[in-house]
């Protein structure tokens, strides 16, 4: 599985970039699309794909919802998405999943925080109390925020063992608020952490898969997702069949 910030399909290779390039968040001009196409490429190489700053059709990406395009790009049949920020009216903001396996639900939840707009995506694969749960998040900069969220999501996912939460957490495992959502749901620290931002140098391990104790992964690595600003973080996951069913 694959976890991506896309920034939609903006290109940020440098710290400059986001004054000399900042009219791509706003406008549809630059070489999105060819981005999109990137990122189709590398998330085509998963089963299940969580995306942040995926955006849901506004005038930054030409009206197209670029979850929708991924999916098709990328050759998976099942894709959902959680529009749930906009930005000065002309750029909007969406959490989504791809996936090659038929969820048998998928919820979204808004999450608590100072400021609006985050959300949390659910997906269930399998109707018993161990089936497989995906989690797609994109956390608050602000710690009090963070911390609110992880909460929230932490009553959704307690007790599950069989439970994935991916995304942008905006903080590293060590955080207070990160050790709070471990100790209150089977979600496990991951072995090493893969720094993944700035991607042009990257420095902070920001961006998670956090598996549950029910479940048995590889070692996650980073993979560039085009030109964004975030790495994407990539694991193996194995899964038993009876969680699918």
């Amino acid at each position: 599985m694959l976890s991506a910030n896309i920034q939609a399909g903006s290109s940020t290779r440098g710290y400059g970039d986001y004054i000399a390039r900042s009219w791509s968040h706003v406008l549809p001009a630059g070489n999105k699309r060819g981005s999109l196409d990137a990122i189709a490429r590398l998330a085509g190489t998963h089963d299940i794909v969580g995306l942040n700053e995926s955006d849901p059709g506004s005038l930054r990406s030409g009206f197209v919802c670029q979850t929708h395009y991924l999916a098709q790009r990328g050759g998976f049949p099942y894709w959902s998405h959680q529009p749930n920020r906009r930005v000065g009216g002309v750029a909007s903001s969406a959490n989504g999943i791809l996936s090659k396996l038929e969820p048998r639900e998928v919820h979204d939840h808004p999450l608590p925080g100072r400021l609006g707009g985050r959300g949390v995506l659910l997906a269930s694969f399998g109707d018993a109390e161990d089936a497989l749960l995906i989690a797609v998040a994109h956390l608050s900069l602000g710690a009090a925020s963070r911390a609110s969220q992880l909460s929230f999501i932490a009553e959704l996912l307690h007790g599950r063992s069989h439970a994935v939460l991916m995304g942008d957490f905006n903080c590293t495992i060590e955080q207070p608020e990160m050790q709070q959502l471990f100790k209150r749901t089977r979600l496990q620290p991951p072995a090493c952490q893969v720094p993944t931002f700035p991607s042009w140098a990257p420095q902070r391990a920001i961006d998670h898969i956090l598996i549950g104790d029910g479940l048995r992964s590889g070692e996650a690595c980073a993979v560039p997702a085009a030109f964004s600003d975030h790495l994407g973080v990539s694991v193996d996951l194995e899964v038993p069949e009876r969680c699918l069913q």
